[in-house]
């Protein structure tokens, strides 16, 4: 029953600062279209990260971060492994700051959280089209370039398996790393099912483990190399996961 009120009160909060903070989202909608890209991240930096942040703490999740000295200065590429929808707040509060993430198609729909996410610089993608596919990798390679780090679950969608496990590592995730030239970094994400899927999707307090990896550079990297590097990142993910749950 706890768990049912906390949820009913997780939902409120959910839409709720949204609508409280409709005057800032259409402020920094007025900032990007004046080109005040600078506005722009204040306003996202402090009302996603707080909204977040917010969002874990009324379902009683605890984190653990770890490793956050080996995120590079720059733009970098974000590579995690994809348990739960809680992986979303997580990594936008977990790492540098609220980063751009390669989102499902299904999430546009969403009221007033898609359009914080195009302020974010989310790219969409319908995995059952390939040529959007292809466009929203090419999308997600021209905001990397432009400056800004991204976060790719590159397991293409969570992961129901047993905890300490990953799906296979999708290649076309790494494209964006490679035609860019950003940086690779690895994040573990541990024990974020246990907070809702784990619970007949109720809300349920759990202890999640966020671990951020050094970063892969990828200048100079050969061709043999490029097409090791998903099962190469998947490894040193695998690694953490089966230390933590071994």
């Amino acid at each position: 029953m706890i768990d049912f009120f906390r949820t009913v009160i997780w939902f409120g909060y959910f839409f709720g600062y949204m609508l409280l903070h409709y005057d800032q989202l259409k402020k920094a909608q007025a900032a990007r279209q004046a080109g005040d890209l600078e506005e722009v991240r204040r306003l996202t930096d402090l009302h996603v990260d707080h909204w977040c942040r917010t969002l874990l703490k009324l379902a009683g999740v605890k984190v653990e971060v770890t490793g956050q000295e080996n995120i590079p200065q720059g733009p970098v590429v974000y590579v995690a492994n994809h348990r739960s929808y809680y992986d979303i707040p997580l990594v936008l509060t977990c790492l540098d700051r609220p980063n751009g993430i390669l989102a499902k198609a299904e999430t546009r729909k969403i009221p007033l959280v898609n359009q914080w996410m195009d302020l974010l610089g989310c790219v969409y993608v319908d995995r059952g089209d390939v040529r959007a596919s292809v466009k929203a990798l090419g999308e997600a390679t021209a905001w990397v370039k432009a400056g800004n780090s991204f976060v790719i679950f590159p397991e293409g969608t969570r992961n129901k398996g047993e905890e300490g496990t990953t799906l296979e590592f999708k290649p076309g995730a790494f494209r964006v790393a490679l035609k860019s030239g950003a940086p690779v970094v690895p994040v573990a994400i541990s024990h974020s099912r246990d907070i809702m899927e784990n619970n007949h999707m109720l809300m349920h307090p759990a202890q999640v483990r966020v671990t951020i990896l050094p970063p892969i550079t990828l200048e100079g990297m050969d061709k043999e190399a490029q097409k090791q590097l998903p099962q190469q990142v998947r490894e040193k993910i695998m690694e953490v996961l089966e230390e933590e749950n071994g």
